[in-house]
């Protein structure tokens, strides 16, 4: 596949690359993170391999993350429609300020407004509701964001880090008001973290919200840096924080990587990668990268296709307990389809029979 096979996101006409660029890193406003030269050079390299999908937040590095992308992009208005440009809302910037952030009316225009500003451009492609805010009515945040897209300053809306219950009812109620639904769903979502999998995803596919998938590498646990070989040395920067996660599991999980990837000649970064644009419902994953070259490996990935054998032996290795009701799967034909043969035992064409101690009841 190539970055400029072109997918929907979800049942939008919104088309986007099946990788897209998450612009997190970019500023060392934090610390870390690109230059500005350096992230300049990553939407560039991008781009030009076929990539038009960017995405950003507010308060990315205290909002630089914006005004570099506007910065770039803003000199060059033929290149800057050729993108989907996606940021969120939800962050507060001014702290004391409580409207500042939130999901409310008065913070998201204004939100809006600072960010069409910071990136040079007089719509957003894509608007991000970027953690639900419980303090505020969802029917309150589907009517701003309405009137923010009948203005012509936003395109199409998102939701990410949202219950799926939430979800489900802010889209039903635009469904039913005549307003714009939610198209896309950012999640976490990664072969260390399937929680997703339990509620959201199914979700996302019944609805038809295209899945954005963020932190696909587990904060670089699944970029093959960390090793059951190197365990035992001193970690620094970013593993400082996931080093609860580096345990037999994990280790046993990258060890399995390692031989699925020496079979392609390829990384265990990619293969993860590989695997998890491979999973139902995923339109688009965001990949970031501080480095060139760390963009350039990650966009190998699209040249790994794993085989039904690969991916089914990848996802038995961290598949999670869904639970109830899911755990009830087995049962529920029991209930619609008489006759259906469940554990090997027939049963009874019709009425809701399930059997305890050997006996119906």
């Amino acid at each position: 596949m190539a970055l400029d096979h072109y997918v929907t996101l979800g049942r939008s006409g919104l088309r986007v690359s099946p990788l897209c660029l998450g612009a997190m890193t970019f500023g060392e406003d934090l610390g870390w993170g690109s230059s500005v030269e350096e992230s300049q050079q990553i939407m560039d390299r991008y781009v030009e391999a076929g990539g038009n999908f960017i995405d950003t937040a507010n308060f990315y590095t205290k909002s630089h993350s914006e005004k570099i992308i506007g910065d770039h992009l803003g000199r060059h208005p033929h290149k800057r429609d050729r993108l989907v440009l996606a940021t969120k809302f939800s962050g507060n910037l001014y702290p004391g300020d409580p409207n500042g952030g939130g999901s409310g009316r008065k913070s998201i225009v204004n939100a809006c407004e600072n960010s069409l500003r910071r990136l040079q451009t007089d719509y957003i492609d894509l608007y991000w509701l970027h953690c639900w805010d419980v303090n505020t009515p969802i029917e309150e945040t589907l009517a701003a964001l309405e009137d923010l897209v009948h203005a012509g300053k936003v395109r199409y809306t998102g939701v990410s880090d949202t219950p799926a219950w939430k979800i489900a009812q802010a889209n039903v109620t635009a469904q039913f008001r005549g307003w714009s639904a939610f198209v896309g769903l950012q999640i976490e979502y990664s072969l260390l973290e399937r929680s997703v999998e339990q509620e959201l995803v199914p979700m996302a596919r019944e609805l038809g919200l295209g899945i954005t998938p963020w932190s696909p590498l587990k904060s670089g646990l699944l970029s093959g840096k960390y090793t059951r070989r190197n365990q035992n040395e001193e970690k620094a920067d970013r593993a400082v924080f996931m080093s609860h996660l580096l345990n037999e599991s994990t280790y046993r999980l990258i060890d399995e990587l390692e031989i699925v990837a020496k079979a392609h000649d390829t990384s265990v970064a990619r293969v993860s990668l590989a695997w998890l644009r491979a999973q139902p419902g995923v339109t688009s994953t965001i990949i970031g990268a501080r480095r060139v070259a760390q963009l350039e490996d990650n966009l190998k990935s699209l040249d790994v296709t794993l085989s039904a054998s690969e991916l089914e032996h990848l996802d038995t290795l961290t598949k999670p307990s869904l639970g109830f009701p899911q755990s009830m799967q087995p049962v529920f034909p029991a209930i619609t389809n008489g006759g259906t043969m469940v554990n090997g035992v027939q049963l009874p064409p019709s009425g809701f029979v399930m059997e305890q101690g050997g006996k119906p009841y």
